[in-house]
């Protein structure tokens, strides 16, 4: 026996228009169909129907789980300030994170992701290798403190998440650990309707080593991912490599050029006649304090999340105007690497030993000809740093990569023995000593999913949920009259008893043309119309994807809607 849910008693209010504060498609339209509704920024309530939805999702995910063997814990989101000091992240995750303080002075956070608390829960609980591998999970409620919440539920200060955590005993078990997790995301996405892709990522704040998205393709997407049309080859643009690949050319020697007034790469290029590809843009910034120069090609730009990423966990800032007083050697708008004293200098791959650019002669109004790379100055560290173009190189097979906007759904982390060596998780090994244990860490945006469903399925009437996770399989309606609304219930009961979860607009003084329009805004797959034949018992069945129509008598609807 299903749910038989009747509109003249749900708490559903739809909307005509869009909310005024609505970017995206999915935060029109789930506010629009009555899913959610804003409490402040970014923190929303789920109503009724967007609560079935969300647990629809968490279903799944909880099967696609337990079948690899994965067991399901429930972990505080009130969490003490130790663990996450101890790892360093207290400071690394800086204004993202929700702190506050008990009567008694004692500091807590509201958990964005508990590494640390899985740690030192399976070290209490596990002593030996023979307690392992072991897997957990949770769908939990996480917190970030995000500056600019927006987007609706894709982008909130609290949200839906399960995280899940393997701990082995190897570094082969951990890989089998993350094998089974990936095969389990890739049947959830399957099994929720997701068009996505798997991309390389960088781990960030996580920390590990081996690290994949899950990604789903949508304009309101925040990620950019880069794909190569010619091979498998696909990346998060942070993770997007350049191969170093140093030049035997002889140049001829340095030149120190008059440009007046050029001091940006645009005027520079235009002066002197040349592409803005042959000139060398040096950026200042600081790390940790410390003044590091960043060179890359002058028709590209240094991407600070890539760098931020490299450095990590080193904070990374632009300099101001004050830095550059007392540093006779840094020259604004004329700043070169071949005159920088005590200055780390990054660069771009692209900026390889034995290339020659112009660039800064650290002088007023001077710049420098054949300046090479090895010759003239040397590279501390080269870095992929650069914003990923459309058209740049595919790291794999040299095609030119293409660009899409995509929704991080999935993230996945080979942790390795970060949190366990920070925890000292050990267990006894087969030979009777101590073995460090390693982790992997497994995350999908729950309420975020929904967003992406949403953004990846609606059409110009609203959503249009797949089947295994809208709030019904079927939405009735009854046309108006009193035996229209007598047969839908009746044939709503019905369909109940053979299992088919229904939703049945039975409002009374709603015109049908409403009702049809909000049976298409709330986007259940099948709409079931009780209208103008409902005398000879015959029913009107809409697919809500295709538009297809066909009439059907209450029994075949029945059997066609029980057996789907």
């Amino acid at each position: 026996m299903a749910q038989v849910q009747r509109m003249s008693r749900l708490m559903v209010k739809t909307l005509r228009d869009d909310p005024a504060d609505a970017e995206t498609l999915s935060h029109k339209l789930l506010v629009r169909a009555g899913y959610v509704r804003r409490n402040s920024a970014g923190i929303w309530t789920w109503l009724p129907l967007g609560k079935k939805v969300l647990d629809n999702i968490s279903r799944v995910v909880r099967e696609e789980m337990d079948a690899i063997g994965a067991q399901e814990v429930l972990l505080p989101a009130l969490l003490p300030k130790e663990p996450y000091e101890a790892s360093a992240r207290w400071e690394e995750y800086g204004d993202l994170l929700f702190r506050l303080k008990d009567r008694k002075g004692g500091e807590y956070l509201l958990g964005p992701t508990h590494e640390e608390i899985f740690t030192l829960v399976v070290k209490d609980q596990v002593a030996s290798y023979k307690d392992l591998p072991v897997m957990l999970y949770q769908i939990q409620t996480k917190y970030r403190d995000e500056a600019r919440p927006r987007s609706g539920v894709l982008r909130g200060r609290e949200f839906q998440m399960k995280d899940s955590y393997s701990f082995d005993t190897t570094d082969e078990g951990l890989a089998e650990s993350y094998r089974l997790h990936r095969e389990a995301y890739q049947k959830i996405f399957a099994r929720l309707g997701l068009d996505y892709r798997i991309v390389s990522a960088v781990s960030g704040a996580m920390g590990g080593s081996a690290s994949e998205e899950f990604l789903a393709p949508a304009a309101a997407g925040e990620d950019t991912f880069a794909d190569c049309p010619a091979c498998d080859y696909a990346a998060n643009t942070e993770a997007v490599t350049f191969q170093l690949t140093p030049v035997s050319q002889e140049h001829g020697p340095v030149e120190e050029l008059d440009t007046p007034d050029t001091p940006t790469i645009e005027t520079l290029a235009q002066h002197l006649g040349v592409p803005a590809s042959a000139t060398l843009k040096n950026l200042l910034v600081k790390v940790d304090g410390e003044i590091v120069a960043v060179g890359v090609p002058g028709d590209r730009e240094v991407d600070l999340g890539k760098l931020g990423e490299h450095l990590a966990p080193a904070v990374v800032e632009l300099v101001t105007a004050e830095d550059f007083e007392g540093r006779d050697d840094l020259v604004r708008g004329y700043v070169g690497p071949q005159g920088m004293e005590k200055v780390r200098y990054i660069a771009d791959p692209r900026v390889a030993p034995g290339t020659a650019w112009i660039t800064g002669a650290n002088k007023e109004g001077k710049h420098a000809r054949n300046v090479v790379v090895g010759r003239d100055f040397e590279v501390d560290d080269h870095l992929d740093v650069v914003v990923v173009e459309d058209g740049d190189p595919c790291p794999k097979c040299g095609t030119g990569l293409k660009l899409d906007r995509a929704i991080e759904i999935g993230h996945i982390f080979q942790l390795g023995r970060k949190y366990a060596d920070t925890f000292q998780l050990d267990v006894l090994g087969q030979q009777g000593k101590p073995v460090r244990v390693t982790m992997g860490s497994y995350g999908i945006g729950v309420s975020r999913a929904v967003a992406a469903l949403a953004e990846q399925s609606a059409d110009d009437q609203g959503l249009c949920w797949p089947k295994e996770i809208a709030p019904a399989d079927v939405h009735v309606v009854a046309a108006g009259k009193a035996l229209q609304t007598e047969l839908a219930l009746d044939v709503s009961e019905k369909l109940g008893a053979a299992g088919v979860r229904v939703l049945v607009d039975d409002r009374a003084g709603v015109s049908p043309g409403v009702k049809f329009t909000d049976a298409e805004l709330i986007g259940v797959p099948k709409i079931l119309v009780a209208g103008r034949r409902s005398a000879e018992g015959v029913l009107e069945l809409k697919d809500r994807r295709t538009g297809e129509r066909e009439e059907l008598t209450v029994d075949e609807a029945i059997a066609r809607l029980s057996a789907e």
